[in-house]
């Protein structure tokens, strides 16, 4: 086989097709990964979802939809149920901290009480502003958020004149990790499923 003149026109043609190529090869595996990749997310979702609210037999993100907090600005709910009856529902919300979004889900029992909470998405710090996903959930000091009803008010900060304490060195963090359950329980108060 002949060697290919070296001129603007070969190399421009040669780094063509290998870009065709290339190109068409990620198309490719990206059409044969898309249904793994979106199987994947929901089964983390239902997991997620599970370890939120109390046992259910449906299938809470078939029958999600979105409640609106305020003008513009909606959360995704999933209602979980048990012998078509209410046992919880879950919302996804999100806040701004320190190092960006922090996207939760939060479950309610049909009396309104937080049953728990998880992380799903995060950009906090290392160290202290990745406590967020366990800090709340502590009994020591007054750090515990499961079991409350926010019905009565709004979850804030000690150093906001509230009464939770913040995780150490984290005050973005915590105040950004509240204001996703708060916003949570603006969605949820406003469901057809708030008892």
């Amino acid at each position: 086989m002949a060697k290919l003149k070296s001129s603007l026109l070969n190399m421009f043609l040669s780094l063509a097709i290998i870009c065709l190529l290339a190109g068409g090869i990620l198309a490719v595996v990206n059409i044969l990964t898309q249904k793994a990749i979106e199987q994947s997310k929901n089964a983390k979702l239902e997991k997620a979802i599970r370890e939120v609210v109390p046992e259910f037999d449906n299938s809470p993100s078939e029958e999600a939809y979105y409640g609106k907090i305020n003008e513009g600005d909606s959360l995704k709910i999933y209602p979980a149920k048990k012998a078509g009856q209410i046992v919880g529902v879950v919302v996804e919300s999100n806040s701004k901290g320190y190092g960006g979004e922090i996207k939760i889900i939060v479950g309610f029992d049909s009396e309104g009480k937080l049953v728990n909470y998880t992380v799903l998405t995060h950009k906090e710090t290392s160290g202290s502003g990745n406590k967020i996903g366990s800090w709340f959930k502590t009994d020591k000091n007054k750090q515990n958020i499961i079991g409350k009803n926010l019905s009565s008010g709004e979850l804030k900060l000690s150093v906001d004149g509230g009464d939770i304490d913040a995780i150490t060195s984290a005050t973005v963090s915590s105040r950004a990790l509240l204001d996703a359950v708060n916003r949570a329980y603006a969605a949820y108060s406003k469901t057809k499923y708030n008892l």
